[in-house]
């Protein structure tokens, strides 16, 4: 690759480095989010390609603690990070030599990162001394005295042969008073050109961090000095070290406002997987801790069951596997009762397993991240994982659980339809506000044979609005007969078939599953009436990844669960893939909500919006609608919202979907204002 001699005025004292015209990394950044700051990209290392967003194991030393090359790369791993400052102590640096470095010596043929030691420097207080030249410290391996310079730290990482170097700088903690966190920040920035001249032409990327502990001054002039730098990446270091998750939010998405685009984005030892998703969410590519092996080691798992501690009682007869979403060595073939014995046993077998678990949740996570941005939908996978990342144990709480009223749906642990009958809902909501007999009747107007008629159900549940669909178009077919009716095809969408399932088994308590409709679906998927008129389809899984296979709605009931419950389908970007998937048919949609949060996401994806019926404790319902032009065949056409709505609105405390980014909520609140809605002449 051709080499050139960077400006004099943007190095300074760097003039004479020598670096490559492109990164050394050469990161492509493949997708921006829509409602975020997410972004799925790759960059290639000497060993290698890599996609983001990644974790990285901590192999400190050489060796992630309680797993082997094998495991590690059976788990997902891709990245593995190792720490300058231990290395340096023990085996030294020789030794990397003698080997031709850290690959061949622990057999990793990955890409590997090293931290330049900054950290375990600033863990060190009484036993180092710092200046410009470096930290003087002494060995906790046998005494010696050691001076970790830029330049040192970078012969070693050189030695070691890491694909990307972290240069040396100096950490304080994330609370620091502000005087102090400016002068490690000016520090840090002489270290990173030293840093830059000691590495000089070499083959091995190199980071910058960014310090200012939680200053945004400082912050943003870290950033703005070492984006001038000719660095492969930038990290954001100096956060988990004292600062609030709050604060490690906000400064994680305030220094990436201040990152280029064209380079990778590191958040240094951060974090849990709900720490991880956030940084995700406001932009961040890469990140290592030491957590999911620590936790394994004392005992506690990540789970889609939630956060699980296996030394618990409540494990010891339990033959389940540790988590029934997972495919891991761990989860195929061993049970939670055997887990909790080797953790009470304190055997090391025990780590090694859970560890091999973690691993292979985050790197999952860290797939299902970079899968959602690629697809368009973070912003609704975000939702959704928010509340499911922060959960603890689900099958075995360690608080009593209150008892749940009686209701007709618990699988999600929401309770439903708590004071009217779910299919008197569906009559009043669904049924008779969408006109649906009126819509079966194959018109004069309507060309022959009468165009299709779908119907999109969101959310069956245990199938109650589905079945009053069916029992409409029934009651129509046998007053009408066959010729005249349109031809139907209701989908229904569901990820949880469990509600229907139950109910189905016990139809007595269930009057409308006392139809061989629902009962064919859930074995076939599909069900046809006789007259050839009707035909249902089951869409089981995700409806964020089945819809948009699926032929635009004329009409929709969208049923999911709540907000609270089922967070991912009621965001702006779902409703804007919705509108834009129904084109120029005027679809409408029917849901039980009112919620302001819910109407104003539907403005924000394009629909126009009215006040549906009022049912059982609920005032009112919603109606959506992509176009206009059809409300006047309608006797009970729904009231658009108005200027009485609008001017409640802007004082609501719903007024921005909660994974808005500030900077985005000018721009958002005139989307709304501007509205057509609200600016159609009366």
């Amino acid at each position: 690759m051709r080499r050139k001699v960077f400006p004099n005025y943007r190095l300074g004292p760097l003039r004479s480095v020598l670096i490559h015209t492109m990164s050394r990394l050469n990161f492509q950044l493949q997708k921006e989010s829509v409602g975020s700051k997410a972004r799925a990209g790759t960059f290639t290392t000497l060993h290698g390609e890599v996609q983001t967003p990644i974790f990285m194991p901590v192999g400190t030393q050489a060796t992630v603690k309680g797993q082997t090359v094998e495991s590690l790369k059976a788990t997902g791993a891709r990245v593995l990070l190792a720490n300058t400052y231990h290395l340096l102590l023990r085996p030294g640096p020789e030794v990397f030599k003698k080997f031709g470095g850290i690959h061949r010596f622990m057999n990793w043929d990955g890409p590997v990162l090293t931290d330049s030691g900054g950290f375990q420097i600033f863990s060190l207080p009484g036993e180092r001394h710092m200046n410009e030249e470096g930290a003087r410290f002494k060995s906790y391996v046998d005494g010696t005295h050691y001076m970790l310079s830029p330049e040192s730290s970078v012969a070693m990482q050189r030695a070691i042969g890491s694909d990307i170097n972290m240069v040396l700088d100096q950490c304080i903690p994330s609370t620091a008073p502000y005087d102090q966190a400016e002068a490690a920040m000016h520090l840090t920035h002489r270290w990173a050109e030293r840093s830059l001249r000691a590495r000089g032409d070499g083959p091995q990327a190199m980071f910058g961090i960014v310090q200012g502990a939680c200053h945004h001054d400082l912050r943003k002039k870290s950033a703005a000095y070492l984006t001038k730098l000719p660095f492969d990446g930038l990290a954001i270091g100096g956060l988990a070290v004292g600062e609030t998750h709050a604060e490690r939010y906000e400064f994680t998405g305030f220094v990436t406002d201040f990152l280029p685009k064209n380079l990778p984005r590191y958040l240094m030892g951060v974090g849990t997987p709900i720490d991880i998703l956030e940084a995700v969410h406001r932009g961040v590519d890469m990140f290592d801790c030491i957590i999911p092996s620590q936790l394994a080691q004392r005992g506690t798992v990540f789970s889609s069951h939630g956060k699980l501690r296996m030394s618990r009682a409540c494990y010891k007869f339990d033959e389940a596997a540790l988590d029934a979403k997972c495919d891991c060595h761990t989860c195929k073939n061993f049970s939670r009762a055997y887990l909790h014995h080797l953790v009470k046993s304190d055997e090391m077998l025990g780590w090694h397993l859970l560890a091999t678990h973690n691993m292979a949740f985050y790197h999952r996570l860290m797939r299902e991240m970079r899968t959602s941005i690629l697809a368009g939908d973070f912003a609704a996978y975000y939702e959704c994982q928010r509340p499911e990342l922060a959960r603890s144990d689900d099958d075995n709480p360690s608080v009593p659980q209150k008892r749940q009223k009686p209701a007709s749906q618990l699988s999600s642990g929401e309770v439903m339809h708590s004071v009217n009958r779910p299919s008197d809902e569906a009559e009043r909501v669904y049924v008779q506000q969408s006109d649906l007999g009126r819509r079966l009747v194959q018109h004069a107007d309507q060309p022959a044979p009468s165009e299709e008629l779908v119907i999109w159900d969101v959310g069956l549940g245990a199938a109650s609005n589905a079945m009053a669909a069916l029992h409409c178009f029934e009651k129509v077919l046998e007053k009408n007969g066959v010729d005249a009716l349109r031809p139907v095809r209701m989908v229904s969408f569901e990820c949880d078939l469990d509600p229907l399932r139950l109910a189905a088994k016990h139809a007595t308590f269930f009057p409308h599953l006392r139809h061989g409709a629902p009962h064919a679906l859930l074995e076939h998927g599909r069900w046809s009436h006789a007259s050839g008129k009707w035909a249902w389809e089951l869409h089981h899984g995700d409806f964020l990844e089945k819809f948009s296979a699926t032929p635009a709605p004329d009409v929709i009931f969208y049923d999911p669960f709540s907000t609270k419950t089922d967070s991912a389908l009621w965001v702006p970007a779902v409703f804007e893939r919705m509108f834009a998937h129904c084109g120029a048919k005027a679809a409408e949609l029917f849901t039980y909500s009112s919620a302001t949060a819910v109407r104003v996401a539907l403005l924000a994806g394009g629909f126009f919006v009215g006040e549906g019926v009022s049912t059982g404790p609920r005032a009112a319902t919603t109606v959506a609608m992509t176009r206009l032009d059809g409300l006047h065949h309608r006797k009970d056409a729904p009231k658009l919202l108005g200027a009485d709505w609008l001017a409640r609105w802007r004082r609501s405390d719903a007024k921005f979907p909660a994974s808005l980014p500030m900077e985005a909520r000018a721009k958002f609140e005139r989307r709304i204002e501007q509205h057509p809605q609200f600016t159609r002449p009366a």
